[in-house]
């Protein structure tokens, strides 16, 4: 028997995603979103409340997204609970680091493996940001055999209900072949 919950946010599992901008002194900032994913093979869709970092994206017209890893769930957790406008040096205290992109105007994480590279392409009157995804970088320490590995990038999931954080667990399937097996 199943049990109605009504409509809540239980889509899983939720990526951890860390939105990282520049504020108008050329200054890095970055913040936790849970809300948000890939919304077409170039454009990734962020629901945002109005933060430091939203203004920064409205000015810049640009943002990292980085795939918060189960080694930096702590630091990826402050930059979500503290607000750049309290706490200005709030990324060196979550021990990020960062190098300026070279497609967008925008830091990406080097602690983080991987970041989607973004150039704002529209904000919808709900909070929706809507970028362009402009270029996809992954630290070459998160390859195997020349490919991205996903057990080396390590994405960090949330359970938005018990507030938790999960890393992935194992490989179970081949997509899109292993259904063949039932044709």
């Amino acid at each position: 028997m199943r049990k109605n919950l009504g409509a809540k946010p239980m889509l899983m599992p939720q990526p951890v995603l860390i939105i990282a901008t520049y504020d108008e002194n050329g200054k890095p900032n970055a913040m936790n979103a849970a809300w948000g994913g890939q919304c077409g093979a170039d454009e990734i869709m962020i629901e945002l409340s109005p933060h430091k970092t939203t203004e920064n994206i409205n000015n810049t017209k640009a943002f990292t997204v980085s795939i918060a890893n189960s080694a930096k769930a702590v630091a990826c957790d402050y930059v979500g609970v503290v607000s750049a406008k309290d706490t200005p040096d709030k990324m060196e205290k979550a021990g990020f680091t960062v190098t300026k992109s070279e497609f967008v105007n925008a830091p990406v994480i080097n602690e983080l493996p991987m970041c989607l590279e973004c150039e704002l392409k529209e904000v919808l009157a709900n909070g929706m940001y809507i970028g362009k995804i402009k270029n996809v970088s992954i630290d070459e320490s998160a390859f195997t055999d020349g490919a991205p590995d996903i057990a080396k990038i390590d994405p960090l999931v949330i359970d938005p209900i018990g507030h938790g954080y999960y890393k992935l667990g194992d490989k179970v399937a081949d997509a899109f072949k292993s259904g063949f097996a039932l044709k």
